[in-house]
């Protein structure tokens, strides 16, 4: 089995922007969204701002949310803390990030969500089909992913 550990070196300036959910195992927050877009942005202070967008199962209205993410203390590494809720934090692990940060996988210590996000709305199959093998070799459960349901634009 392979580790689940953050990646070594994440470029907070690089990981700004927006990304695609393409699939997740998802989180209390996220069970039932399609079509969700979260734009971190990298304030002042040094963390980001996140707006998450969304729509639910049988309604074309867009839904949204705010949130905080935090990088580790070291800065340098890929685990990040989401808070949703004040004072509440949540780990958030970047655990796979593509060299050109084109697409990022993130999870969590306990393998409790996952999250397979794009700059793109869509990714190649193979590539799909990769990053699945290896979450599943970090010990996630993959038979839970779901799709997000982007359309092409």
């Amino acid at each position: 089995m392979e580790k689940n550990v953050p990646v070594a070196k994440l470029d907070l300036k690089k990981y700004a922007g927006t990304w695609y959910s393409l699939y997740s195992i998802p989180t209390v927050f996220d069970r039932g969204s399609r079509e969700t877009t979260t734009r971190y942005t990298l304030n002042k202070d040094g963390y980001y701002n996140v707006l998450t967008t969304y729509k639910k199962p049988g309604d074309e209205k867009v839904y949204s949310r705010s949130s905080k993410m935090f990088p580790s203390e070291d800065g340098d590494k890929g685990e990040l803390q989401a808070q949703f809720i004040w004072p509440i934090k949540v780990d958030y692990w970047v655990i796979e990030l593509a060299a050109d940060y084109s697409y990022v996988v993130v999870g969590h210590p306990d393998h409790k969500f996952l999250f397979i996000m794009s700059r793109n709305q869509t990714i190649p199959k193979k590539t799909h089909d990769e990053i699945v093998a290896r979450c599943k070799a970090k010990g996630y459960d993959v038979t839970k992913l779901t799709s997000q349901l982007h359309e092409k634009v």
